[in-house]
């Protein structure tokens, strides 16, 4: 077996040939993987792809050891035929890889990962965030198959909703929906979201029948005296205000949509605590099981509400430019505007750069999302910088808002590192 390197349009690629495998071809239903393709967050020229590949594990671990660097990244594996089976990230790139080798491990997933991989590449990333980000835009792009299998669901997106009138309720939706009064989103979870759903309906006593189902309320007129008949018995038992039988006035309705709207906004903690006396209640009275239903009822909604509270403020307050070191000291700005990353430039490193940097970013800020810029929001980038801040509050501190860049820029002319200024508008 012979190590060598190759090169594949940018990308260098470290190989291990051999006989056993050397004329191996795909299937044409799925073609073998060729590349990550264009990092669209990375504002220079990327180091490019490397590739190992072995004939075994034993082998395959010790070509990670050799060439694999101990940098932050994402890597893939790839089977035999050489399509894309995993994508992963790391801090530290040869470590994580390294960790799929240890023993004992075959009935776990790492192990049945490895044992499936034939080969890995990897690229480096300036960061552990910038590998986070290129981690989960590769996994929604690609769906390899070990990050979905098994979980259909998992890797999409899904909204909260409050809409559907005249008697709005709540509901979950793959994408956001312009019909809704409110939404938050996206979010990672659908069985939780369809469960905190399923909760808030109840407590706020909002239908969750069809969008066939007739509605109406008790100020409406009708022609002729008909017995209308509920579809479900929710009415019955007090958890539905029944507008299926024009069961309230459209007051007393709008008075509950306009909670559970107070709720997506991250600003009503009633059902909250409704549930939690519900829940001890339910143990006092040494009703076990349905203080357990209750206590799942809560985990899912405070889940959510968690989730409400992240994304308000982060639309509320998240618009700056947020400063992390990269590449030889060549450090990266991304622009956020309302938790949603809009685009990334090179800091400056002279005053021809500090010019013209201040000159984008002046640009960026007086142009919100107008279509024909360099800037394009990404709403599948909230719930992932809400989550980073969220852990990483530290990391406030190396951002810097608009009445600071001006500042920020010759600050980083001067240093080359993160502009102090941040710190004042964390």
């Amino acid at each position: 077996m012979v190590a060598v390197e190759s090169r594949c349009g940018n990308s260098i690629s470290v190989l291990t040939k051999s006989a056993g495998n050397a004329g191996m071809e795909a299937t044409l239903e799925e073609p073998p993987f060729v590349d990550f393709g264009e990092d669209t967050l990375l504002p220079y020229r990327a180091p490019g792809m490397r590739r190992i590949e072995a004939d075994s594990r034993g082998e395959l671990r010790s070509h990670v050891k050799q060439f694999v660097p101990k940098v932050p990244g994402v890597y893939g594996m790839l089977d035999l035929l050489g399509r894309l089976i995993y994508v992963g990230k790391s801090k530290c790139l040869r470590n994580r890889l390294l960790s799929y080798f240890l023993p004992n491990n075959e009935e776990d997933k790492a192990g049945r990962i490895v044992d499936s991989t034939a080969a890995i590449v990897w690229e480096s990333q300036p960061s552990d965030f910038a590998a986070w980000m290129r981690e989960q835009a590769l996994i929604r792009t690609l769906q390899p198959r070990f990050n979905v299998q098994g979980m259909p669901k998992r890797l999409k997106p899904i909204f909260v909703c409050l809409g559907r009138g005249p008697a709005e309720q709540l509901y979950t939706a793959r994408s956001e929906d312009p019909k809704a009064i409110a939404w938050i989103g996206p979010l990672q979870g659908a069985s939780r979201a369809n469960r905190a759903v399923e909760v808030l309906n109840r407590l706020f006593q909002l239908r969750d029948c069809s969008g066939s189902t007739p509605l109406g309320f008790t100020e409406q007129l009708q022609l002729f005296d008909i017995e209308m008949r509920p579809g479900c018995i929710r009415h019955e038992i007090s958890t539905c205000l029944g507008p299926c039988i024009r069961g309230c006035s459209r007051k007393t309705y709008e008075a509950q949509v306009k909670s559970a709207r107070s709720f997506l906004a991250g600003k009503n903690v009633e059902p909250i605590e409704k549930l939690e006396h519900q829940m001890l209640v339910a143990a006092k009275n040494l009703q076990f099981e349905q203080a357990t239903v209750l206590r799942e009822d809560l985990r899912a909604l405070e889940w959510l509400s968690r989730r409400a509270g992240d994304i308000a403020k982060a639309k509320n307050t998240y618009t700056f430019a947020y400063s992390v070191a990269g590449f030889d000291g060549q450090d990266v700005w991304y622009l956020i505007r309302r938790g949603q990353i809009e685009g990334s430039l090179a800091a400056p490193r002279t005053a021809a750069d500090s010019q013209r940097t201040y000159r984008i970013v002046e640009r960026w800020l007086n142009v919100d999302n107008h279509v024909g810029t360099q800037f394009t929001a990404r709403p599948e980038t909230l719930a992932l910088v809400t989550s980073w801040f969220r852990n990483n509050r530290a990391e406030l501190k190396n951002t810097f808002k608009a009445k600071h860049f001006a500042t920020a820029v010759e600050s980083n002319t001067a240093c080359n590192r993160h502009p102090n200024p941040a710190s004042r508008d964390a």
